[in-house]
């Protein structure tokens, strides 16, 4: 079905974060530093303080009050641990060093152009080339990311490698990306009696309410979060960031609401970015294509982007397994956060193109080379798999695609003026869920409301609500209200509180749903037996019957019901049951790619793109689609245009803008051919369903490049993949 929440948005009647205006409300616009590393001197306000309309001029020196820090676990290594304006300190290019609070928008922006900041400048620590050649142990978070993982435990990889009759070892890095979702981060923040309403957009409305709360010093319930429509997210707002911060805290300090809406330059260095990665590829394997094995050893800016940890272990099958990260610490650069499949999309990148490079040298068919070494459970726990079904997405995909005709020899096939190839790739995303707890609620008015305290960034989850909510209550879905995007709905505990992360947002929510629509019709059965007024009072077996009283030869609407009983509402809360961790979950797609390069200007176009997936049962058919191509897309604009390039000597990411940082639009892709297998998973939940919202991207880089070197015979092992080093 078309998604409840598209007549909203398309209209212009979907409210976000900054469409809300209250009385009395001023505008904050921050500043933000000019040199990447050293130090404020001095700020020169007079001139933004004697400008029209200004009200208040935050800085380091005269920063709103701040009374704890991110809370633990998650949040102080995904988002900015530092409170904004914290000291005179920078630590790197667009650092906020101020925010100017006036009555209007136009004068908060005019003013902060007035403020002059002396520096003492140092030598940035920026350039990732320079910085990986010295890299250093992770820090110990108490997370498992960053840490090593072997198989055996005392294996020797060199060694290993050594031994194996066929080897390939590389190295492939890619660049930093930034999110640049359609909404900026943006806040309208308001006090009243002590208690704080904020309307930010963000992908977990509990989780938000909490980090703010901690850090402003109030209680998690003296913050209401309301945030029912995200422009997008990709993990970007998935933790609190500066602008939310920054005006929840001047909102209190100057007892008025406050606005504080991003700039498409700031949303590049204050909210967070994927960060660069440098991963070295060591696959050993005999002649017949049996890994014997696998090193993944990693250099990235931060431990949030382990390649390692999220990817390698279950993908291939191999004795010998070697996995360790390194980060470049204390670099002058923005703050790393997690990004569409962290880790994953990069760790696939490498992995499925070093695969492919394995199977040039065995010359065997990448398809091939990978069901020899096909994993039935996980690499390192030796967990099964509660459903796998990618090797129907190998031969699904294969014959869809057509890659029987796939030439063998690279640079082989042309059409006129243009190189055509055929590359394939894996994809492989854990799925998880968390126990959650949702209301279901009968009305008067013949409606039920289904609410549960997490988001939909664009995911579709409005719609999952109301089709599982009319499913489990056997009614049609428009007589569902889906209640979302609001701390104050139910949530089940800090284990589900982030919301929309992690791909679990469908496989969380909705067994929660069944669970809460059992209760509540238990309620409703009870409630007319019981309640005068009720045709039903003293009935022996009353049951409901799609939407429904039925009992005594007599039949009434639960919204009549209600309605004769005088009651505005019967309704319970249902808490889903805790994962089964005796098995892994995960979903998979196959790619299958085409990439045509013009032999004259090493221009890379895509011209065909089929992903066959397997993940548990699809819901909704036309929405889930959408995902995954989403995702797709999400991956070959890394293959092909994403690229955040910092200035070595300055720190300043140069093409923090949308001319110069490259998106793929329509002119540059083509109708994507997707095909579900639907194999419900009904371990992982229920409702059988597993996460989507990130597959797509995994592997999609990975299959464009390996198309590019069918095409070309040139293998381009760094991202984006651009004319230049094709033409090189």
């Amino acid at each position: 079905m078309d998604r409840i929440d598209a007549r909203a948005k398309v209209t212009g009647a979907a409210k976000y974060a900054s469409d809300h205006n209250l009385p009395a409300m001023v505008y904050g616009h921050m500043v933000t530093s000019t040199i990447g590393n050293g130090r404020i001197v001095s700020m020169d306000l007079s001139a933004a303080r004697a400008a029209g309309g200004v009200i208040e001029i935050y800085t380091p020196g005269n920063r709103p009050a701040f009374r704890g820090t991110l809370p633990p676990p998650l949040a102080p290594v995904f988002a900015e641990a530092r409170h904004p304006l914290a000291d005179s300190e920078i630590h790197y290019y667009g650092q906020i060093v101020a925010m100017v609070v006036a009555e209007t928008i136009e004068q908060a922006r005019d003013a902060a152009a007035l403020i002059k900041v002396t520096y003492t400048a140092l030598p940035p620590k920026s350039s990732f080339e320079d910085a990986k050649q010295n890299p250093a142990d992770p820090p110990v978070t108490g997370l498992p990311l960053g840490q090593p993982i072997k198989k055996p435990q005392d294996v020797d990889i060199e060694t290993a490698l050594a031994a194996s009759q066929v080897r390939v070892e590389e190295t492939y890095d890619i660049p930093p990306r930034h999110h640049n979702m359609m909404e900026p981060h943006a806040a309208v923040a308001a006090w009243q009696n002590g208690k704080l309403t904020i309307y930010s957009g963000t992908q977990g409305p509990a989780a938000h309410a909490l980090e703010l709360a901690t850090v402003l010093g109030v209680q998690p319930a003296d913050v209401h979060v309301i945030s029912p429509y995200v422009g997008g997210a990709f993990g970007g707002k998935a933790f609190t960031w500066a602008p939310a911060l920054l005006a929840a805290a001047a909102a209190l300090a100057l007892a008025r609401p406050v606005k504080v809406v991003t700039s498409r330059e700031q949303l590049f260095t204050v909210t967070g970015h994927r960060a660069a990665s440098s991963q070295t590829f060591g696959l050993g394997t005999h002649r017949d294509g049996r890994l014997n094995a696998i090193k993944h050893h990693t250099t990235s800016q931060s431990i949030v982007e382990d390649p390692g940890y999220r990817t390698t272990p279950k993908y291939y099958l191999a004795p010998n397994v070697d996995i360790r990260l390194m980060v470049t610490p204390d670099m002058n650069l923005p703050t790393a956060t997690i990004m569409r499949a962290p880790g994953d999309e990069a760790g696939s990148f490498a992995l499925e193109s070093a695969m492919d490079e394995l199977a040039v040298r065995l010359g065997m068919d990448p398809i091939e080379l990978r069901m020899k070494n096909y994993l039935e459970s996980t690499l390192i726990e030796a967990k099964p798999y509660s459903s796998k079904h990618l090797d129907a997405c190998y031969r699904v995909g294969a014959e869809r695609f057509g890659w029987s005709r796939r030439s063998t020899q690279p640079a082989a096939v042309t059409d006129g003026d243009w190189q055509v190839g055929l590359g394939m790739s894996t994809a492989i995303l854990d799925s998880g869920r968390a126990s959650t707890t949702v209301r279901v609620t009968f009305r008067p008015n013949g409606t039920a409301t289904v609410g549960c305290a997490t988001s939909d960034a664009g995911t579709g989850m409005w719609t999952i609500m109301a089709m599982t909510g009319a499913r489990a209550l056997e009614v049609p879905v428009d007589r569902i209200r889906p209640a979302l995007g609001d701390s104050g709905l139910p949530v089940a505990g800090n284990n589900d509180i982030y919301g929309a992360v992690g791909s679990a947002a469908t496989s969380t929510v909705t067994p929660a749903i069944l669970v809460a629509a059992k209760e509540a019709i238990g309620k409703l059965v009870e409630h007319a037996t019981t309640a005068a007024g009720s045709p039903l009072v003293g009935a022996g077996d009353v049951r409901y019957d799609g939407g429904r009283l039925v009992g005594a030869g007599t039949s009434v609407g639960f919204g009549e019901l209600l309605t004769l009983t005088r009651t505005a509402e019967v309704g319970a809360q249902g808490t889903s049951a805790p994962l089964d961790e005796s098995h892994a979950y995960a979903s998979y797609a196959a790619h299958f790619c085409e990439v045509r390069v013009n032999r004259w200007t090493g221009d890379p176009r895509l011209g065909r793109f089929t992903t066959v997936v397997d993940a548990g049962a699809i819901l909704n058919a036309k929405t889930a689609r959408n995902q995954i191509t989403g995702g797709v897309l999400f991956g070959l604009a890394a293959a092909m245009f994403e690229e955040g390039k910092v200035e070595g000597a300055t720190g300043r990411i140069s093409n923090a803008n949308l001319a110069d940082y490259l998106l793929p639009v329509n002119a540059d892709t083509t109708e994507i051919d997707v095909h579900f297998l639907d194999h419900p998973d009904t371990r992982l939940s229920p409702t059988g369903a597993r996460g989507i919202g990130e597959l797509g991207t995994v592997g999609a880089a990975a299959a464009f490049a390996n198309a590019v070197y069918n095409a070309t015979g040139k293998r381009i092992r760094t991202l984006p993949i651009t004319p230049d080093k094709l033409l090189a």
